[in-house]
């Protein structure tokens, strides 16, 4: 296949290009490189430096590649930027990917796989639950509104247009190449502040001094797998979590990142940052990536691992 990845100079996009890569497709990533890097780009892989923002820009690439299909992962991630600057999540993350849906039912694009956010759509999750597709939407955030938004847009599109697509909510997503100099991965800033043995602030779910927000953490590996299948059209519903279904609280996940790095440093304790979800864990859907998740010890040994060897 021909395929279009925005993002494929990012976190997740890059290892979707790999991936897609080594499957023998042909690929062109749309970046804008403001949060991608040129040496995430796979060899094989073209590069069209562009903001998707930009829909003149957007058609072009279209236009010259004729993707098959679009693997749309580029982004305004951060819950915490949405809450400051909703005009300019909207701008990316809906507008944005309203160019990319013209230009890919123009250019006879079949099949757009959207990387959605299972942690922050359906909002809060009560405790002792999981939340399955199927259950009510209920996003808090302006970031989870303008993803929710893209959903009920792809539906649409394929009502209209029969542009096929697959949506893919992930959960709170960790790995090699995660950036830790944002607001968003935990991980990644917990890991290396762990490795130099820094002290790292565990944010508080509801009172400061309490074990922290509630998430389900899901290795990028399996979220490769997600998209790949996806692609390759093993994925027949329209909506999939990809997730652990394991609750891991913020206190246990620098605990483990701890043991995994040999740290000592405090793990001290922070108040509640304002938009963010207190706990979402979602319900794995088997057909996302065809076998059992990657462990939390496993993904984070792996992930520290990746950024001990930079």
């Amino acid at each position: 296949m021909r395929i279009l990845i925005t993002g494929g100079a990012g976190f997740i996009g890059s290892h979707v290009a790999d991936a897609a890569v080594a499957a023998g497709h042909q690929v062109l990533i749309l970046d804008d490189l403001s949060s991608g890097k040129r040496a995430n780009v796979p060899a094989a892989a073209e590069l069209v430096v562009a903001d998707i923002r930009d829909g003149a820009a957007v058609d072009a690439a279209f236009e010259r590649f004729k993707p098959d299909a679009v693997s749309h992962q580029a982004a305004q991630v951060s819950v915490a930027v949405s809450t400051r600057e909703p005009i300019m999540d909207a701008q990316v993350n809906l507008m944005g990917t309203l160019n990319l849906l013209e230009a890919a039912v123009k250019h006879g694009a079949r099949h757009v796989v959207f990387a959605s956010t299972g942690g922050a759509v359906y909002g809060e999750v009560e405790e002792g639950r999981r939340a399955a597709v199927g259950d009510p939407e209920r996003p808090l955030s302006p970031y989870a509104c303008s993803k929710r938004a893209v959903e009920l847009y792809l539906a649409r599109y394929r009502h209209e247009h029969g542009l096929r697509s697959t949506v893919l909510r992930y959960a709170n997503v960790y790995g090699p190449r995660q950036d830790p100099h944002g607001e968003a991965g935990v991980v990644a800033i917990f890991s290396e502040r762990l490795m130099a043995d820094q002290p790292v602030t565990v944010f508080a779910r509801k009172l400061e001094g309490d074990d922290g927000c509630v998430r389900d953490y899901v290795f990028v590996g399996d979220v490769v797998k997600a998209n790949l299948r996806a692609l390759g059209g093993d994925i027949a519903a329209d909506i999939v979590n990809v997730a652990t279904g394991t609750a891991t609280t913020t206190l246990e996940l620098a605990q483990t990142i701890a043991r995994a790095t040999g740290a000592t440093a405090e793990i001290g304790r922070g108040p509640r940052r304002v938009g963010d979800v207190e706990r979402s864990v979602l319900t794995p859907s088997p057909e996302a990536t065809g076998a059992a998740p990657t462990t939390l010890e496993a993904g984070i040994a792996e992930t520290v691992a990746w950024f001990r060897a930079r």
